[in-house]
């Protein structure tokens, strides 16, 4: 897809704040610092329209991003390590459950792991959370620009058995620097619109 206009329409806490329009939602999940904002500045070409930072917990509320008028990325907080309290985090789970489980505009939810690394217990239960309210899931291996090209399917083959991927449902590598999977990654959405 190429991407011409993309705006932050708004950073909601509530449902009553959600947009109104009836466009495709994406929802992007992952640990804290994983690189979701890194993912969207990339799927859209832009360079720093989704925040990057260094210091996880950058992310406390669910940004939706309008993409060609069509349809909405929405970042999510990441889970896992964040230096927040513990009130703080419960209250961004509780965000996070209303939004996945009452949305009829989320499509889909692409949670972002590190292809570097074993998936987490955390991205185990996020992806265990999105079986079990049956939400489609896309699995985004991302940073494979941090790895030999060579190693990409044994690191694939863990990510896959960590998280008992299911059936019908893929992993995709994709890479910030390189823009490895964009392309794939757009083809994967579209199967939803």
């Amino acid at each position: 897809m190429k991407v011409n206009t993309v705006e932050l329409v708004i950073s909601a806490v509530k449902p009553e704040q959600y947009p109104a329009e009836p466009l495709a939602e994406f929802a992007l999940a992952g640990r804290s610092n994983v690189g979701k904002s890194s993912f969207i500045n990339k799927m859209i070409n832009r360079k720093a329209l989704a925040r990057t930072s260094s210091k996880p917990g950058k992310t406390q509320t669910l940004n939706f991003y309008k993409i060609e008028e069509q349809l909405y990325f929405v970042d999510v907080p990441g889970y896992g390590f964040a230096k927040v309290s513990k009130k703080e985090r419960e209250a961004w789970g509780k965000m996070i459950e209303t939004y996945f489980t009452s949305r009829e505009q989320l499509d889909a939810v692409l949670l972002i792991v590190d292809l570097r690394h074993p998936p987490t217990k955390d991205d185990v239960m996020m992806y265990d959370f999105l079986k079990h309210y049956d939400l489609p899931c896309i699995v985004i291996a991302t940073k494979a620009d941090k790895i030999p090209k060579g190693k990409w399917q044994k690191h694939l083959k863990v990510t896959k058995e960590t998280l008992n991927l299911e059936k019908g449902d893929e992993v995709i590598l994709f890479s910030a620097e390189t823009g490895e999977g964009k392309e794939k990654i757009w083809g994967a959405l579209n199967k939803f619109r």
